[in-house]
């Protein structure tokens, strides 16, 4: 085979093998074929691993409630550790922990893990969502361990939809429509009803009633029998 023959197969050889890895990666990056999830905030101190951290937010932007952050810590270590506090520096803003089940502190048993947000999960609720953060920024929290100290991150701002749906804050409850009272109408009170299958009273006690058929009447003059001389 000549040099030029050989340099073309080698060439066609190349293009072809090209192809093929770009189809591969193509397929292969998919994010509906693997089922990945969105590129969340990690981190590490220690023994303990922070990942899938983000703020999510109302669904609707207009919507007023607290916004949460959602995170899984792990514990690699030995001992137990408690998550103290979460905090988002920057702002003034309170962040309530609750765990997943009645009160008291949010543990991290040692070799296992805790996840914050989701149904049946514990929780770190953001009061006034809103002024803490915004859709599309970065917001740096921090996880305040009992061993290990601050862990903190850059996590992504979200709103509740898409993927985020069932981890995100519950809406802030509507405030009840008020019901207004009935007035009487002017002009006096109204006048009770009767109950059903009771009669009206009889006439007050002095009350003269309408003499009774047949009955005679004082001061009238008796018809004079027949027969009677005059």
């Amino acid at each position: 085979m000549s040099r030029s023959l050989r340099h073309g197969a080698l060439a066609a050889t190349a293009i072809a093998f090209s192809i093929v890895s770009l189809s591969a990666c193509a397929a292969g990056n998919n994010a509906e074929t693997l089922k990945v999830r969105p590129d969340n905030a990690a981190t590490s101190v220690g023994t303990i691993k922070v990942q899938n951290a983000n703020v999510i937010t109302q669904a609707e932007p207009e919507a007023e409630g607290p916004a949460v952050v959602v995170a899984t810590l792990f514990n690699d270590g030995t001992e137990d550790e408690v998550l103290e506090s979460v905090t988002l520096p920057g702002t003034d803003v309170q962040v309530k922990l609750q765990p997943a089940k009645g009160t008291g502190p949010v543990e991290i048993p040692a070799g296992g893990r805790v996840v914050l947000g989701g149904k049946g999960n514990a929780s770190a609720v953001i009061e006034g969502g809103r002024e803490a953060a915004q859709d599309g920024n970065v917001q740096q929290v921090v996880f305040k361990l009992s061993r290990t100290g601050d862990v903190g991150l850059g996590a992504n701002v979200v709103p509740a939809t898409g993927y985020y749906k069932d981890f995100g804050p519950s809406a802030a409850p509507e405030a009840p429509a008020a019901t207004p009272s009935a007035t009487p109408e002017a002009g006096g009170s109204e006048t009770p009803e009767a109950p059903a299958g009771e009669t009206p009273e009889s006439p007050a006690a002095g009350t003269p009633e309408s003499p009774a058929a047949g009955t005679e009447q004082q001061g009238t003059p008796e018809t004079a029998t027949a027969g009677t001389t005059g």
